[in-house]
C-alpha cells in the first residue's frame, strides 16, 4: 500500500514525499511537470526524490482522468492521498483562468472521482489556501469565518476545491482534511513568490518591486512547519459524522513586508533598491492565520519564524544558483 502524492514536483509536494519516505512509506508521486515556472527546478526535485526506492513517479495531467486513471492502475494500491497539485499564483489567474480552473477544479475531481472507488482509502487531504478568506478585515482568520468573496480567479478555484470535497465526503463517505495554507518559504520555494524575487533582484541589483507601497503584511509560514502540519492532518482521519475537517495552517503570525526585505538585506549584505507600487489587482492587504484548531486537534506548533527561516532560504538559494 501506498500514499499518493500529488504535485510531487512541485514545492511542498517535494517535501511531504521526502518526510513521507523517512518515515518509511512507500510514495507515489504525480505532477504535469507544466511550465508556469522552471521545470529543470521542478526537475532538480523529482531527481531527488527519483534517488529514493520508496518513492515511483507518474508523469501525468490530473485533468486528463482516463490516462490518470489508467496511470495508477500500473501501480501499488493507494492508501492514503495528499493532493497538493494545483495552478498556483494569484496574478497569474486573471490573465490565464482556465489553467486555473482546469487544473484547480477538473483535476480536483479527478481526484476525487478516482478516490471514491478505492475500497481501502482512509483519508484524503487537500491544499487550499489563505486566498479564500479575501480581504477580510476579521483578524486573524478562522476557519468559522465566511469565505466567499474571493479577490482573484486563484482563490475562487481553492474555494470550489474545498466545496467539492464537501459534497464528496457527504455523497460518498470519503473522510476528506482540507487545510489552508498561508504564504509558504523555504529552500527549493517557488520563483514566483515574494521571498525568492527579493532575494534575487537584490544579488542582481535591481530594484526590489514592493507593492502597496509597503503596507502590506503576511503569515509568513516556514516549509518544515506546514509539512509537519500536513502529516498530522494525515495521520488524524476526521471521525465526526460529515468525515471532514478543515484547517489554518500558519505561523500564526502577520509580518510586515517591509520586515521581509530587512531581513533578505541582512542575510545577503546588501542594501535593496526598492521600488514601491501601488496594490496590485487581486492581491490582499493582510494574511494572518488563527491556528488554534490545529494546535488542539493536529498537536500543529510552528516553530520557525522569519528571522530564522528567511536566512535558510537565502543559503540554499546561493548553494542553488551559485550566487
Amino acid at each position: 500500500m501506498a500514499t499518493l502524492v500529488t504535485g510531487a514536483a512541485g514545492f511542498i509536494g517535494f517535501h511531504v514525499c521526502v518526510e513521507l519516505m523517512m518515515r518509511g512509506e512507500t510514495v507515489v508521486g504525480l505532477d504535469s511537470l507544466n511550465a508556469y515556472y522552471s521545470v529543470s527546478l521542478k526537475q532538480a526535485r523529482l531527481d531527488m526524490l527519483s534517488a529514493n526506492k520508496r518513492f515511483q513517479f507518474v508523469h501525468v495531467d490530473l485533468a486528463d482522468e482516463n490516462r490518470f486513471v489508467s496511470r495508477l492502475e500500473e501501480l501499488p494500491k493507494i492508501r492514503r492521498i495528499v493532493h497538493l497539485a494545483a495552478q498556483a499564483g494569484v496574478r497569474y489567474s486573471i490573465t490565464n483562468p482556465r489553467s486555473y480552473t482546469s487544473s484547480n477544479v477538473d483535476g480536483f475531481l479527478s481526484i476525487l472521482e478516482y478516490a471514491k472507488n478505492l475500497k481501502n482509502l482512509e483519508h484524503l487531504v487537500y491544499s487550499s489556501s489563505s486566498s479564500v478568506y479575501g480581504n477580510t478585515e476579521e483578524l486573524p482568520v478562522t476557519t468559522r469565518q465566511e469565505s466567499h468573496e474571493p479577490e482573484s480567479i486563484y482563490a475562487a478555484t481553492k474555494k470550489a476545491g474545498e466545496l467539492l470535497a464537501t459534497c464528496y465526503s457527504k455523497l460518498y463517505g470519503i473522510p476528506t482534511t482540507g487545510l489552508r495554507y498561508f504564504t509558504v518559504y523555504g529552500p527549493w520555494g517557488r520563483p514566483d513568490m515574494a521571498i525568492f524575487k527579493f532575494t534575487k533582484a537584490m544579488l542582481e541589483g535591481s530594484p526590489v518591486k514592493i507593492n502597496n507601497r509597503g503596507d502590506m503584511s503576511r503569515d509568513f509560514t516556514f516549509v518544515d512547519d506546514i509539512v509537519d502540519g500536513t502529516l498530522a492532518a494525515l495521520d488524524n482521519i476526521p471521525k465526526n459524522a460529515s468525515r471532514r475537517a478543515i484547517y489554518n495552517l500558519g505561523r500564526g503570525r502577520s509580518e510586515p513586508l517591509l520586515r521581509l526585505v530587512e531581513i533578505i538585506e541582512r542575510s545577503l549584505g546588501v542594501v535593496a533598491k526598492k521600488e514601491f507600487r501601488e496594490m496590485q489587482q487581486g492581491d490582499v492587504k493582510t494574511t494572518f492565520a488563527d491556528i488554534e484548531e490545529a494546535r488542539t486537534e493536529l498537536g500543529f506548533n510552528p516553530k520557525i519564524g522569519i528571522e530564522e527561516g528567511v536566512p535558510i532560504f537565502v543559503d540554499w538559494y546561493k548553494k542553488y544558483y551559485g550566487s
